[in-house]
């Protein structure tokens, strides 16, 4: 983002520093949200944080407005509120990462479609489509796990004929692929010798970018997206996964009941007409969940608990649609014996999750085992006596299902999240990481938000001392300074006001196509003022690795140019070679 507030060039392609070396390892939509926030009001963490937070707003007011529009004021309101209430969306829409601008344009693109649902609007699938390629432009391949069940529920729902629905459904994919094409054609077109290298792809093109490193290397596990066996940072890979230890409490509560009111409300619904408005909520909301879902739970490659802030959407909007459908029938025995299922099994899942923090809030278990018992019984009470009870079994039901959520909301955002793996809530036995580790809240270390999914640490506090020396003289090179990765790069970055540091390696330490001869006629060039060695000996992260380009030009700095020890990291002047 600071980059993109200190260069044009910077901000249209994403790029890490202002001299353009390389890019993020995403495309740059979140980044140009955030660096014209900064160029309007200066940058600043408000300049960066507020439009992540205006986002989390808008996501929450048109996914309310979405469920509403077909099931009632009450319906939206609990489906915005839910949504507001789950730990990682209280996470994400106050962090520097592309997912708060994903779930709202996401979000943005469910509400269109259920607007071109009521009348067969072509407008409002355009709508649809260029949305979506926007949230592609956002994170890529991800933004499209929506789009097989928004097409199915087009296709079959929109009341019109099935040759203007296919019609309708090819101008929206039309406006999404203009939507989101662009930029990469302008990208992949563009000579690769006047443009940063992009990170994260294994040939600096952008299409690798897409099919490999953020595409087919996040299910495989190969193309630059591998998590290392056993799923890395989110745990064994499997079908529970969402309900692990370490992604449990990022989004699961509220899941199982999710999943009931779409298993009991596929199976009610089934004979209804083509047509029917309740089926296409829950097959728009219900596709959602199951594809996205599956995906984060199969993938070989980096998934990362805050991942699961996408499915805080569908979750609270299949919950607050069966918990009207249900109220809607209240004096039913049937809708009544739901809905106790309903709050004891959420009820249940939110003691399990609890029980993994049993240090933290003790008190919560009982409250939410006493209220959800009691709304159960509430709901079962005879019919003599169900109206005076139901206002109660209600307030008893939102008060078991919400107190959990509500609780690791609150403890999230009064904790301060750093680093490229944070998470919500209390820690675990099992956070922090591959391997655990226990951090609070999975990651709250020191350093710098970066985008992607990698291992490298994050890069570190920057001593006075160094950032006096950068600072001089910085703008008679193109880079002050160079260093392994780009989470080092940015640290150095902040520290210096945004003079531009070369990042190696890009975010893992493996990105880009930077060569040893290339680094040298750089040198030569004199565009570079310093080399800083990153590694447990300097307080900078040398990342997983280091990479075998990085070794090599380290160890030819080694061998050229002198050393000295500045705020207790090695650094380079690749002015002064050494005399031989």
């Amino acid at each position: 983002m600071q980059a993109g507030t200190k260069s044009w060039k910077a901000f249209f392609f994403g790029s890490i520093d202002s001299s353009n070396f390389i890019t993020v390892d995403k495309p740059p939509a979140a980044l140009w949200v955030m660096a014209i926030s900064g160029r309007l009001f200066g940058f600043s963490s408000a300049s960066m944080l507020v439009p992540q937070v205006m986002e989390g707003v808008l996501a929450v007011g048109l996914l309310a407005a979405s469920v509403k529009r077909w099931f009632g004021a009450g319906a939206g309101l609990l489906a915005g509120g839910v949504l507001a209430a789950t730990p990682v969306a209280a996470l994400m829409f106050r962090f520097n990462n592309p997912d708060a601008l994903l779930v709202c344009l996401l979000v943005a693109s469910a509400y269109c479609l259920v607007r071109a649902l009521e009348r067969a609007s072509t407008r409002w699938m355009l709508a649809v489509g260029t949305l979506l390629g926007f949230a592609f432009l956002t994170k890529m391949m991800q933004a499209f796990l929506v789009v097989p069940g928004f097409a199915v529920v087009y296709l079959h729902a929109a009341p019109t004929s099935l040759r203007r629905r296919t019609t309708q459904l090819l101008a929206g994919g039309a406006a999404m692929i203009l939507s989101a094409g662009w930029w990469v054609a302008i990208v992949a077109l563009w000579p690769a010798t006047s443009r940063p290298m992009i990170d994260g792809s294994s040939d600096n093109s952008i299409i690798n970018l897409i099919i490999g490193y953020n595409g087919l290397g996040r299910i495989t596990g190969s193309g630059g997206g591998g998590g290392g066996a056993g799923g890395g940072f989110s745990g064994q890979i499997g079908v529970l996964r969402l309900f692990n230890d370490l992604m449990g409490g990022q989004a699961s509560w509220l899941l199982p009941g999710a999943l009931v009111v779409l298993a009991v409300g596929l199976a009610w619904r089934l004979r209804a007409a083509r047509t029917d408005r309740i089926r296409a909520a829950l097959v728009l909301w219900g596709s959602w969940l199951l594809v996205s879902g599956l995906v984060f739970s199969l993938s070989s490659g980096v998934i990362h608990t805050y991942y699961t802030v996408a499915l805080a959407p569908p979750v609270a909007a299949l919950v607050a649609v069966g918990a009207t459908l249900l109220w809607r029938r209240r004096e039913r025995m049937t809708a009544r014996a739901l809905l106790a299922f309903g709050v004891l099994i959420t009820a249940g899942w939110s003691i399990v999750l609890l029980g993994r923090t049993p240090s933290w809030e003790p008190w919560l278990i009982p409250l939410v085992a006493l209220t959800g018992v009691l709304s159960a019984l509430a709901w079962l009470t005879p019919r003599r006596l169900r109206h005076r009870l139901t206002r109660t079994a209600t307030v008893l039901a939102l008060v078991s299902c919400l107190a959990g959520p509500l609780a690791f909301s609150a403890q999230t955002v009064g904790s301060v999240h750093a680093g490229s793996v944070p998470s919500a809530g209390p820690a675990t036995s099992a956070a922090g990481g591959p391997g655990g580790g226990g951090q609070p809240g999975g990651s709250r270390g020191a350093g710098p938000s970066a985008s992607g999914g990698g291992a490298p640490g994050a890069g570190t506090t920057t001593s006075e001392e160094l950032t006096t020396l950068l600072k001089k003289n910085a703008s008679r090179y193109r880079w002050v300074a160079a260093t392994s990765g780009s989470q080092n790069a940015a640290s150095l970055e902040l520290a210096t006001g945004g003079v531009p540091v070369m990042g190696i390696g890009g975010f893992n330490n493996q990105g880009g196509d930077l060569t040893l001869a290339q680094f040298e006629a750089y040198v030569r060039a004199a565009d570079i003022h310093y080399y800083i060695v990153a590694g447990a000996s300097t307080g900078m992260a040398a990342g997983p690795g280091g990479g075998s380009t990085i070794s090599a030009i380290t160890n030819w700095v080694k061998a050229h140019y002198g050393a000295e020890t500045v705020g207790g990291q090695t650094v380079y002047n690749l002015t002064d070679p050494l005399q031989s």
